[in-house]
């Protein structure tokens, strides 16, 4: 994993990386991004997607400090988006990227392994508060639900389906065949939240690379397919789906969970074996090794060394 020195600080900074199921309101957007920014934190970065109807939120802070800012953001969120009403009838409006609720996931993300118990208390604490005082179904995935065989429950996997897969699912009573039961919280979704998905991680890269026409959404996700772990030609660690943006523009959206091992350039380069590439951005921060050879015909929309790469960002 990576490891940025941190001068043996106590207690350590840690990012979150909260998740929110709104893209197109810009005014709405901003009000999440300062309500997040509470005492001690810093609003890092704020990225949004229309097509997807996302925004990916970058935050740092100490712990104890980061909970409180994520639930005063999260309250802002509750108050202004609704994932429910309507979702059955019409499942595009809500944008192309899968999601289970309106703070869809909030991830606590440690930068080195002596901050892994920090995040990891971090993340039950904002868990357990997310259930308690918005009485939204909040379920963990990743790290925090490892078992003793080291089976571990994914993101993707309860956002099988989207909302409306969930609802029915938290509704079934046959847990052993696919019902589900919160981590903590209420047994039924939130009228318009829906649930949260909480987690504590390492850094992960998310990245998308647009192909140029006449490349099509299905052979996006043809190439997510093959390229995504566990496909014909799968890369350790990446996650990646095909979506349609508009204009007909055909994105393989991918989270890279092992940035270390598997570049952007070395994701890239596995697309434009099936595609001609026309661009790609990266979503968030990423470690200034994830970056290491990216090709420089390329051109990576919005990127700022200064504010996306985290060892700048955070003067490390």
């Amino acid at each position: 994993m990576a490891q940025f020195s941190q001068q043996q600080m106590t207690p350590p900074i840690l990012l979150a990386v909260p998740n929110v199921s709104e893209g197109r309101d810009p005014r709405m957007i901003s009000a999440i991004g300062e309500a997040f920014a509470g005492e001690g934190v810093r609003l890092l970065d704020t990225h949004s997607d229309p097509d997807h109807h996302r925004s990916v939120f970058t935050l740092c802070g100490r712990p104890e400090q980061l909970a409180d800012a994520l639930l005063a953001g999260a309250r802002t969120v509750l108050e202004r988006i609704d994932v429910m009403s309507g979702r059955a009838g019409n499942p595009a409006s809500r944008g192309e990227h899968p999601h289970v609720g309106a703070l869809d996931v909030a991830p606590i993300v440690y930068l080195d392994a002596s901050a892994r118990g920090s995040a990891c208390a971090e993340a039950l604490v904002l868990a357990d508060r997310i259930a308690e005082e918005l009485i939204v179904p909040v379920f963990l995935y990743g790290e925090l639900t490892a078992d003793g065989r080291g089976s571990i429950r994914s993101r993707a996997e309860l956002r099988r389906d989207g909302v409306v897969g969930m609802a029915g699912r938290m509704a079934a009573a046959d847990f052993a065949n696919g019902g589900l039961r919160p981590d903590f919280g209420p047994s039924r979704m939130h009228p318009t939240a829906g649930a949260t998905l909480v987690a504590a991680r390492e850094p992960l890269v998310a990245f998308n690379v647009q192909l140029a026409r006449p490349a099509t959404v299905e052979d996006a996700r043809a190439i997510a397919a093959l390229i995504r772990e566990g496909g014909g030609e799968g890369l350790p660690g990446v996650r990646a789906i095909g979506v349609q943006l508009s204009g007909a523009v055909a994105q393989v959206s991918m989270n890279i969970e092992r940035p270390l091992d598997v570049t952007l350039a070395m994701a890239t380069e596995a697309v434009g074996r099936h595609a001609r590439v026309d661009g790609a951005e990266l979503v968030g921060l990423a470690p200034r090794a994830a970056l290491e050879g990216f090709p420089d015909d390329i051109m990576l929309s919005g990127f700022d060394p200064v504010r996306h790469l985290i060892e700048n960002a955070l003067g490390f």
